[in-house]
């Protein structure tokens, strides 16, 4: 099988299909697209969402936190705190694991979130450092929302950059290889996206404002985003591929490896449905958000037009920076 997430059809039937909610307390369980559980306490709710760092050897720590507080906040719920379990393999040193940990801290104390426990160990079941976490969030109810709670004729909007995490990672993991075909100002600011990552304050803007859905996007870059926000809600979509923002530095870095910057990983975006797209871009970018609307929420076709041109919106498969890995000469001085 592919590197990367379960392909979505996959996961349905032989994950997500086997899990039936017995408890009248779940507002959320599992489901496609959904980026949270949620779990309701009276007049507030509880949000959950876990995730691990398997694409990046490098800036595990601050990339662990981001990514699962980043979920908690596109359920428009604020993020309290985080359990971390790090699984280390017998080679690293103590200076690696001490690094990681000042990086979560780090991390959560730039936030205001709290490390509330998980579990680290010393193990050959791995051959690199992999770091997963779980994020808590707790709100009132009347302010979650979900990622499939888009409706027919809302404006797609997307916060951010497409590929913009992606783009990090690489220019961190691979700055010798990409050196030998672009400038080092080009590597630097691609090195410091990772500095963009978080959304916590698009979060807060766009509940204010009043949205229908948001979705974190992660894995399968802005189109696998784009599809899962349609999938949650059971609607179609109609995106406009040249809406999509993209930074040159992606447009480079992905040409010199040959990847589609539109799937590949993108913490630091987030897809946003609402009624009135034009004013949340206006509001966002007043806040210093780039934000611009890509396309419409329609009734049943999930489709993107390029250039004029019509194609079906599939849903994503592994994410282009799995492809990085399998290139033989990226490891070359």
């Amino acid at each position: 099988m592919d590197i990367g997430k379960l392909p979505n059809d996959i996961l349905k039937e032989i994950v997500l299909n086997r899990f039936k909610i017995k408890n009248e307390d779940v507002l959320v369980g599992p489901s496609l697209g959904e980026d949270c559980a949620a779990i309701s306490f009276g007049s507030d709710v509880c949000v959950l969402t876990t995730d691990p760092i398997t694409a990046a050897t490098k800036n595990i720590g601050e990339l662990a936190v981001n990514i699962n507080i980043n979920d908690i906040a596109s359920s428009g719920i604020k993020p309290i705190g985080i359990l971390v379990t790090l699984l280390v393999p017998p080679n690293t040193n103590v200076d690696d694991i001490k690094k990681i940990i000042e990086e979560i801290n780090n991390t959560c104390e730039r936030f205001g979130i709290d490390v509330l426990g998980g579990h680290t160990e010393i193990t050959d079941a791995v051959n690199r450092v992999v770091v997963s976490v779980t994020a808590i969030g707790k709100g009132k109810r009347e302010k979650f929302i979900k990622t499939g709670g888009a409706e027919i004729g809302d404006d797609v909007i997307l916060t951010g950059y497409a590929g913009l995490e992606g783009t990090s990672i690489i220019a961190h993991e691979y700055e010798n290889y990409l050196k030998k075909s672009l400038s080092s100002d080009i590597i630097e600011k691609a090195k410091n996206l990772l500095q963009d990552i978080s959304v916590l304050k698009v979060s807060q803007i766009a509940s204010e404002f009043g949205v229908t859905a948001m979705h974190d996007v992660t894995e399968g870059g802005v189109l696998g985003a784009l599809w899962e926000i349609a999938e949650a809600a059971g609607k179609g979509i109609y995106i406009i591929k040249e809406n999509i923002p993209i930074l040159k530095e992606t447009i480079d870095i992905c040409k010199v490896l040959n990847l589609d910057p539109y799937r590949l990983i993108s913490s630091g975006c987030m897809v946003i449905t609402c009624k009135d797209g034009v004013g949340l871009c206006t509001k966002l970018k007043e806040n210093g958000i780039n934000a611009e609307v890509v396309g419409k929420i329609i009734e049943c076709e999930r489709i993107i037009e390029t250039n004029g041109n019509i194609e079906i919106l599939n849903q994503p498969y592994s994410d282009e920076i799995y492809k990085v890995s399998l290139k033989e000469d990226i490891y070359e001085n």
